[in-house]
């Protein structure tokens, strides 16, 4: 087995799910090249992400002339250059992006193919059920590998038809989803004779985070949120709820790791509720960084109004830190409420910033115990090593 891994941009600060999968399935003896279609060029703050760069090959960076190249060499096989054309105008006429992007993606897919048959790779893993995925199933109808990928959401989910998701599930050999809730998402828009090929397969962390005991709560009013800053991850209410959770006089810090669009709104509205003494930005981390920010820390907290299953919550839960979220997606699969964490109704202040003052209320043992029962349930569950071989188990059937 000759295995591939594509990824639209890869690798990025929030991908290290990825990479820990990679490393599993090659701590188990199979080979992985890794391809994106585009080169990440922005700055990395983890080593282990940029030594993942180096590793990953990029569809285009080999330039226009060989994508050029390699589309007319395509032409030698009529019968599927035709297949792969009519797949492209199918996914062009749903696209919001419109045919003529998707055509680029057949551009890409001809150097893919190519790339794959020079690599002798046997099967394509795509993560994501977008771009990467688009052109993992048209470079198989150029006579490239089968394929296969992992579904995440919610972007796949907000764009269901647009994506074409159904054509996808049908042509891999298998889809992944990241929790039941992902599976069943997938369900919703294939035909029942597609569910036995979807399975799940979680993300997991490495020994950076499960190896050791977890470690008792600190006595400290320190909350951190690790997190892209976007409207989906619900920076924005935790600022508010955090002005709420002023009016109690209760003693508390925030620290905001993460960078993303919405920094300058964010830091916008700290300013505007007078909260810097009490909220701080960070930026982008290293892995190091994030599980010294998680120790120093009395919770996990993320407002998130759409999600797949953060990793930085098992990061969290492995370490022996309860978390804060709301109740969306797969989330309540790993935190439940009062057990490892608190749950609240996604976009709510009020009962936010209750969770957070009930948090800093509870007693240390308490939290140090709700702690233990989540780091006992992602290594369980979300041990990298263990469900990167789920993957060749998949790819071996």
């Amino acid at each position: 087995m000759k295995l591939a891994y594509l990824v639209n941009q890869y690798p990025q600060p929030s991908q290290s799910f990825i990479r820990r999968e990679i490393a599993g399935i090659e701590s188990h003896g199979v080979p992985v090249d890794r391809f994106t279609v585009r080169r990440f060029d922005a700055t990395l703050a983890d080593a282990r992400d940029e030594a993942e760069r180096e590793k990953t090959t990029s569809v285009l960076g080999a330039g226009k002339t060989m994508l050029l190249l390699n589309t007319f060499g395509a032409f030698a096989s009529p019968g599927r250059f035709f297949r792969a054309l009519m797949q492209t105008i199918r996914y062009g006429r749903k696209s919001e992006r419109g045919l003529l992007v998707n055509l680029f993606y057949l551009v890409e897919a001809a150097t893919l193919a190519k790339m794959l048959r020079a690599k002798n790779s046997t099967h394509l893993h795509a993560h994501f059920g977008t771009n990467s995925t688009t052109v993992a199933h048209l470079q198989h109808l150029l006579g490239g590998p089968e394929f296969s990928f992992t579904c995440h959401g919610p972007e796949e989910f907000d764009k269901p038809l647009e994506i074409n998701l159904a054509d996808k599930i049908a042509a891999a050999k298998f889809v992944v989803g990241i929790s039941d809730f992902t599976r069943s998402q997938l369900f919703r828009w294939c035909g029942q004779d597609q569910w036995h090929k979807i399975h799940v397969v979680h993300c997991g962390v490495d020994s950076l985070f499960l190896s050791g005991a977890a470690s008792p709560v600190p006595d400290v009013r320190q909350f951190v949120c690790v997190g892209r800053l976007s409207e989906q991850k619900g920076q924005l209410i935790l600022i508010e709820a955090a002005a709420k959770l002023r009016e109690t006089h209760r003693e508390f810090r925030i620290v905001l790791a993460g960078d993303g669009p919405m920094r300058q709104v964010i830091e916008a509205r700290i300013a505007q509720l007078n909260l810097g003494g009490h909220i701080t930005l960070l930026g982008t981390t290293s892995n190091d960084k994030v599980r010294e920010l998680i120790v120093e820390s009395r919770a996990m907290v993320m407002p998130s109004f759409a999600e797949g299953l953060p990793v930085v919550f098992m990061e969290a839960l492995a370490l022996g830190r309860p978390v804060i979220t709301t109740t969306v997606a797969g989330i309540p699969e790993l935190v439940e409420e009062g057990k490892s964490g608190f749950l609240v109704p996604a976009g709510s202040v009020d009962r936010l910033a209750a969770a957070m003052a009930r948090c800093l209320d509870m007693s240390i043992d308490k939290l140090t115990e709700m702690g233990a029962a989540g780091a006992q349930a992602v290594h369980s569950r979300h041990d990298a090593g263990i469900e990167s071989k789920k993957i060749i188990a998949l790819i071996q059937k």
